[in-house]
């Protein structure tokens, strides 16, 4: 797959400064891309290596641009495309470049897939080897399923939905248009609810039990939503654990039941979010961030790596609790203050209420 420079602007945008026949056939970053190849400069910091570049074509924003003296413009063999965001349209000519280079798979249903004949399966779909599609299930246009994925009864995906090999939708889930879901991700499990019924005063006798409480909810996610790998997101007990348009969820994340992720938020690997947390549109939530339960974030929230998040954030901003790595003997350190706080703060609470003494002293004499 090759464009010319004016073939990329004409059909992404942005305004070309030098060459538009020159053919681009790939992308790579400003230190390794080629004559061939199309570049962005997304960050200032590297501003240097545009002039030493080989690339092709670079993506660049008008600020940026104005940045070079006219000795490094003379120097750069290099086409340009100002556009005000540059890391978002090279990844859109990124998809272009890796769409055009995928293989064409014809839509088909394998004969190893197990097709329930109450369910609906659109005729542009592709359904793969070993695939289980149950009763109720309505696979919508241009689906892929690829093999050994799991789609619970009555579950629907929508048009242009992709599931990776090894995705496992339980029943009753709704999945919109444009969906990404890759391997190992399991949508539509139970929610951890248990109700403790333990021996108390009026039954000193009975040791008890965990009563697992029947999750009857459901999971909707709206479209062009992407989901990683291994990543869960658990049904509702009563009513549905809600991801709403757009949003992008990493691999190993936990999402349990009744939660409801606003549009467009965006979550790292390893973060935790525990039952019926709200997080609003456009939030950041940082690797391996753990949120409790029942708790609201506000909409355009960052929270930071391997924060602990124990109450609601419901104004914007950036949120940090997690302790940046130090040296170990500093560490302890710090721990052995840490764990005379309450000490230090009843010494302090003394401290003030002496001063405070000593400063009412000469008033009450007068």
């Amino acid at each position: 797959m090759a464009l010319t420079v004016q073939q990329l602007v004409a059909r992404f945008g942005g305004t070309l400064q030098g060459d538009g026949a020159r053919t681009i056939s790939g992308l790579a970053p400003l230190d390794r891309a080629q004559a061939h190849q199309l570049a962005f400069l997304a960050n200032p910091k590297y501003l240097s290596q545009v002039a030493l570049s080989a690339a092709g074509a670079v993506l660049v924003c008008a600020a940026d641009l104005a940045c070079l003296s006219p000795e490094e413009r003379a120097a750069s063999t290099a086409s340009w495309i100002v556009t005000p965001k540059p890391y978002a349209y090279f990844a859109r000519v990124a998809q272009f470049f890796v769409a055009a280079a995928e293989p064409v798979v014809p839509p088909c249903v394998h004969p190893s897939a197990q097709v329930d004949p109450a369910a609906t399966v659109a005729a542009s779909a592709t359904v793969g080897a070993h695939v289980v599609i149950e009763a109720g299930a309505v696979i919508g246009e241009r689906v892929r399923i690829d093999a050994n994925t799991v789609v619970g009864r009555g579950t629907r995906l929508g048009d242009g939905t992709r599931l990776y090999p090894n995705v496992t939708v339980y029943h009753g889930c709704v999945i919109g248009a444009r969906v990404i879901v890759h391997s190992g991700a399991v949508i539509g499990g139970d929610g951890f609810g248990f109700a403790p019924d333990f021996a108390d005063d009026t039954r000193p006798d009975v040791e008890g039990e965990w009563v697992k409480i029947p999750q009857v909810g459901g999971v909707r996610i709206g479209d062009d939503v992407e989901i990683g790998a291994n990543t869960t997101i658990d049904r509702g007990a009563m009513a549905d654990t809600v991801v709403e348009h757009a949003v992008k969820i990493d691999n190993l994340v936990q999402i349990a039941h009744n939660c409801r992720i606003g549009a467009y938020t965006v979550i790292a690997a390893c973060a935790g979010i525990a039952g019926s947390t709200v997080i609003g549109r456009h939030c950041m939530i940082g690797g391996a961030v753990g949120i409790a339960g029942h708790v609201t974030l506000g909409d355009r929230v960052i929270v930071t790596a391997k924060s602990g998040v124990s109450k609601s954030l419901p104004r914007a901003g950036v949120y940090t609790s997690a302790f940046p790595a130090i040296e170990n003997a500093d560490w302890n350190k710090n721990a052995a203050v840490m764990r005379n706080l309450d000490k230090m703060r009843d010494r302090v609470k003394q401290l003030e209420a002496a001063v405070a003494a000593l400063q009412a002293g000469p008033k009450a004499e007068q």
